[in-house]
């Protein structure tokens, strides 16, 4: 009989005990609620460490971005992957046009030059990631009014390949038409008709990125003034202006007019300095 009182006041005891335990929720998280913290904790370790890793994000947990921003992060990153763009691509797009991770940036908005890459270019998946990775501003242009534009001028330049993912193609492609025009009307200006630019365009679309005071005008100068060649030559070969004016036309042409020797600007300029000095020694 003691022992049957005994365990009826001991289980009175626990009944009397609960009130107490639900009284203390309100000062820590009830049980359940715990595993749901910490899963999200570790979600987002998890998605700093696979950014981190990606090159999207800094290495150091102190320089990383808030966490506020992370599925701003993760869904620009998860778009372009559905594109094509492989994990070693990441880090020169960070490095090259950060705004694509920004989280005021809406990586939807790039869509329209997917398409215009893959319907109106012509390029496969592949080229489309070579040109972006090239390029990756090329991202942030607007279709109507800068990319499709160039892209009309050039074909009626007969610029062809532009699908091609070169870092020449890719530049060209987001490269304003008014630049574009600059460089023909240079060439018309010391002498090409406007065929005849449009085919050296054509054969060398990378004349497109140089600079007409820094780089084309002083090489046909020194070509002119200092080589005593004809334009005729220059238009047999144009490819002349692909060539460093510091490194390799100056050197190599002061040399050969030491040795009192003269010769094409193509075997001038197309032999490696191997073949080349060999041939002419100093």
């Amino acid at each position: 009989m003691r022992i049957t009182e005994s365990m009826a006041t001991v289980t009175a005891s626990l009944h009397h005990l609960r009130p107490l335990s639900s009284l203390s929720s309100s000062s820590s998280p009830p049980p359940s609620s715990r595993p749901l913290y910490l899963k999200f904790n570790t979600s987002h370790r998890e998605n700093l460490r696979y950014l981190s890793s990606l090159g999207v994000i800094p290495h150091n947990p102190r320089l990383a971005p808030p966490a506020d921003n992370l599925p701003a992060i993760l869904s620009a990153v998860n778009f372009l992957k559905s594109k094509g763009i492989s994990d070693e691509d990441f880090p020169r797009l960070v490095f090259l046009c950060p705004q694509l991770f920004s989280p005021t940036f809406s990586i939807s908005e790039t869509d329209p030059v997917f398409d215009f890459l893959a319907g109106e270019v012509g390029a496969s998946a592949a080229e489309s990631r070579g040109l972006i990775v090239n390029c990756p501003k090329i991202l942030l242009s607007d279709v109507e009014y800068c990319l499709r534009p160039t892209l009309v001028y050039l074909k009626e330049l007969g610029v062809k390949n532009l699908n091609r993912a070169s870092k020449t193609n890719a530049h060209v492609l987001n490269t304003r038409v008014e630049k574009l025009r600059a460089k023909m009307r240079f060439l018309k200006s010391i002498g090409f008709g406007h065929e005849e630019a449009a085919r050296v365009c054509g054969r060398i679309p990378a004349i497109f990125g140089y600079s007409v005071e820094d780089n084309l005008r002083p090489k046909f100068e020194f070509l002119v003034y200092d080589m005593e060649r004809e334009l005729e030559e220059l238009k047999k070969f144009p490819q002349y202006f692909g060539f460093s004016l510091g490194r390799r036309i100056k050197p190599r042409h002061w040399h050969l007019k030491k040795k009192g020797v003269r010769v094409s600007l193509s075997r001038m300029l197309m032999w490696g300095d191997h073949k080349f000095y060999s041939k002419w020694k100093p």
